[in-house]
């Protein structure tokens, strides 16, 4: 990471992190009971999006970096704004135990997907949507059978058995619409696909499948398989496969050491790729779309490529929020599945350097529309256990203000659409 002392005491700048996102919008503390009539009818289509890693203070400082102290991200920019306690069974939640949460409505142990505390089975929201005749997609630069797209449809003891996950999506819960990285899982060892085993960037990756060839099995399910741009933009059908790399669609190293953020597709073509398919069924879809360089970055401490992969995670809440106004039965929200890196917005000030690796400043970063910069500090290269938030727009956002627990996500999404959770 880049030091901001070499660069003196040239500008001063200090963000509230929580205030300065939550006055966009409406925040209360009513229970979901409270909000038991507030739907007046069902939403069609639902659109979730989950920036992994992706607490208050990151979205400020995408916030600043892309439109300046005074503009509104699009994902700043809904009616409707809350926060979301984050727990799994211990304080600090993994992405696994967070999107089963909110796919299914349980806390959970980290590493679980689709399962509860006692490793039994729980249905997803999408295998709900399915039921309900609904069309489902899956989008992300992570594997597409990483822990979070997982748990929206499968159902495993440990997040780490990803062609376990693959071959479920397929088969079981049916995704009809899958796009991100992750190859190396949908081939067996020595089988490499569109993309080589051991490439110069990370030469750990390669086929590891324990399912067999799992992309011939999708072509004989029906799905359009792609591997490129071109052959993504040209696909028709209503199911369609796409895996863009042998694991996550960047490379999440230390500034400077091979940290690369340059997808073959990006997020936001993926995304309106997925809505585009989804969109033909008349009784609508259930979309899960994951930023997932937020998170990998944060790990890294990579101040510069985590505000840059949350600017294409805006660029694709945009695309969503152009067809939700088209299509005013849609339903689109933003949120995290827990917080990345203790990340926090100082000032640029040459005396608070101190130390190294961690407790070094990362920038500083200019403040668009400004003179003025920033500099990011961090306290951890894991998770913590701070409250996120979530915004949210269109058919029912209403029942999403509020501060709850990550569950009540599953709770809410299932009153939005009229539909029941299994007794």
């Amino acid at each position: 990471m880049k030091s901001a002392k070499k660069y003196g005491v040239k500008t001063a700048f200090a963000v509230t992190a929580a205030t300065a996102l939550l006055v966009s919008g409406v925040i209360t503390t009513g229970s979901s009971s409270n909000q038991a009539d507030a739907a007046t009818s069902k939403t069609k289509n639902v659109i979730l999006f989950v920036g992994d890693g992706m607490g208050t203070a990151q979205r400020n400082a995408i916030r600043l970096a892309t439109v300046g102290e005074k503009g509104n991200l699009a994902m700043d920019s809904m009616p409707y704004v809350g926060l979301i306690h984050t727990s799994s069974t211990i304080p600090v939640t993994d992405s696994a135990a967070s999107a089963t949460a909110y796919a299914s409505g349980v806390k959970t142990y980290n590493g679980a997907i689709g399962m509860d505390a006692e490793k039994k089975s729980v249905a997803t929201i999408m295998e709900y949507a399915k039921k309900a005749g609904k069309s489902t997609g899956v989008v992300t630069t992570s594997q597409v059978t990483d822990a979070t797209g997982a748990a929206f449809g499968a159902h495993v003891e440990d997040r780490s058995k990803q062609s376990d996950i693959a071959l479920q999506l397929l088969t079981k819960s049916k995704v009809d619409v899958l796009l991100g990285g992750g190859e190396d899982f949908w081939y067996p060892a020595g089988q490499p696909g569109k993309f080589p085993d051991e490439p110069a960037e990370d030469p750990s990756e390669k086929s590891k499948g324990t399912q067999g060839n799992l992309v011939e099995k999708a072509k004989q399910l029906g799905y359009s398989y792609v591997s490129t741009k071109t052959d993504l933009q040209k696909a028709k059908g209503s199911k369609l496969l796409g895996l863009f790399a042998n694991e996550e669609m960047f490379q999440q190293n230390e500034e400077g050491k091979g940290d690369i953020y340059k997808p073959v597709v990006s997020l936001a073509e993926m995304t309106k790729k997925a809505i585009d398919t989804l969109d033909a069924n008349s009784k609508g879809f259930f979309l899960m779309v994951e930023e997932e360089g937020t998170d990998e970055f944060a790990h890294k401490n990579n101040a510069k490529m985590t505000i840059k992969s949350g600017q294409e995670l805006d660029k694709s809440v945009q695309v969503a929020k152009d067809y939700a106004k088209k299509n005013p039965d849609t339903l689109v929200l933003v949120l995290a599945d827990h917080e990345t890196g203790g990340f926090s917005i100082e000032a640029v000030d040459a005396e608070d350097e101190s130390g190294d690796a961690i407790s070094q400043e990362d920038g500083p970063f200019a403040i668009a529309n400004s003179k003025l910069n920033f500099v990011v500090d961090w306290t951890t290269s894991g998770h913590t256990a701070v409250d996120i938030p979530v915004t949210a727009m269109g058919k029912n956002a209403q029942l999403f203000t509020g501060i709850y627990e990550n569950t009540l996500i599953f709770d809410k999404l299932l009153q939005s659409m009229g539909l029941n959770a299994a007794k």
